[in-house]
């Protein structure tokens, strides 16, 4: 694999910098918008001491088109195992590629969070690279992006950060279990009680029991201004449950003609299948979509070079 680390870029300068002289043109609304979507507010500024106090703890894939071709790299340290494979489908600009990385844990614990400049709170951003070497990780995606929303429930490595219940997330689960959820119909503390481990507030759910649920193409993740809809052909990242403590990862890049076009959302769910997922969940998208392996950013985020920055991580410790 070709060493291709995406080094942190000044991007949240630069979006400040044209922020700020938007809003000597334009007055009031773009001030609110800069603020409410730019100027970072930190809530906590220690994640890992706040976590230390709050009980934290210590803690080959199925081809699903046989015309693919799959190249694979493994890794296994102790009783973790992960095996990356990229797949090429389709020629021209049909073409879709893709990451998966099929993970195999002894404890669900091992699948962990992390913040971008371990700080939680909105527009806190760091590139997935970037979190993910400072927190030592072996292999990492980009997670749900909670620091561009206000609400959602928001449990990192058995800590309740946000609790506003807003639309369908995903629970791991302590014994190794994952399960899509309402967060509208519970509370982080009585998850927290239920032995969950880690949330995710994105969606929608690409799988439920091995099938694909209904109304997956008209989700709409948020309602806030420029993020309302998720369709079309993009790149993208999931994650899948096959069994207990056997998850699978896809980043599918797109975007770029002739590379990849990147998928649907039923696209992506057909990957999952083929992979033998039972249940499977979309997280952040588009430029957003990265995926990091031992040291590489090991897809190519929009055919750029550049990772887009972002606010979480889910990685594993190498």
């Amino acid at each position: 694999m070709e060493n291709r680390v995406r080094r942190r870029h000044p991007v949240r300068n630069r979006l400040l910098a044209s922020a700020a002289a938007l809003v000597l043109l334009t007055g009031g609304a773009s001030w609110w918008a800069l603020d409410r979507f730019v100027v970072p507010h930190v809530e906590i500024s220690d994640v890992a001491s706040y976590e230390a106090a709050n009980g934290a703890g210590n803690a080959v894939p199925t081809d699903p088109d046989a015309a693919a071709q799959v190249d694979a790299t493994s890794y296994t340290a102790g009783s973790t195992g992960v095996t990356i494979s990229t797949v090429t489908t389709g020629s021209g600009d049909s073409t879709v590629t893709y990451y998966v990385a099929d993970v195999t844990l002894s404890d669900a614990t091992q699948l962990r969070s992390a913040f971008a400049d371990n700080s939680f709170g909105e527009n806190v951003v760091e590139t997935t690279s970037g979190i993910a070497e400072d927190n030592g990780a072996i292999f990492a995606i980009n997670g749900d992006y909670y620091g561009f929303r206000d609400d959602g429930i928001e449990i990192r490595n058995g800590v309740a950060y946000r609790d506003d219940g807003a639309r369908q997330g995903l629970a791991f689960y302590r014994d190794g279990t994952a399960r899509v959820y309402d967060e509208t119909a519970t509370t982080a503390a009585e998850l927290v009680a239920d032995g969950v481990w880690n949330t995710l507030s994105f969606g929608p759910a690409i799988l439920e029991d091995g099938s694909i649920p209904a109304g997956i193409e008209s989700t709409e993740v948020d309602t806030n201004f420029g993020n309302h809809s998720i369709q079309g052909n993009q790149p993208r990242t999931a994650v899948g449950i096959i069994d207990t403590n056997h998850l699978v990862f896809v980043v599918v890049d797109g975007r770029s003609p002739g590379y990849s076009a990147g998928v649907t959302l039923t696209g992506l769910a057909e990957i999952m299948q083929g992979l033998g997922a039972e249940t499977a969940y979309n997280l952040d998208g588009g430029g957003s979509s990265t995926m990091y392996f031992d040291g590489d950013v090991v897809n190519d985020p929009l055919g750029t070079g550049d990772e887009r920055e972002i606010s979480d991580i889910l990685y594993i410790a190498g």
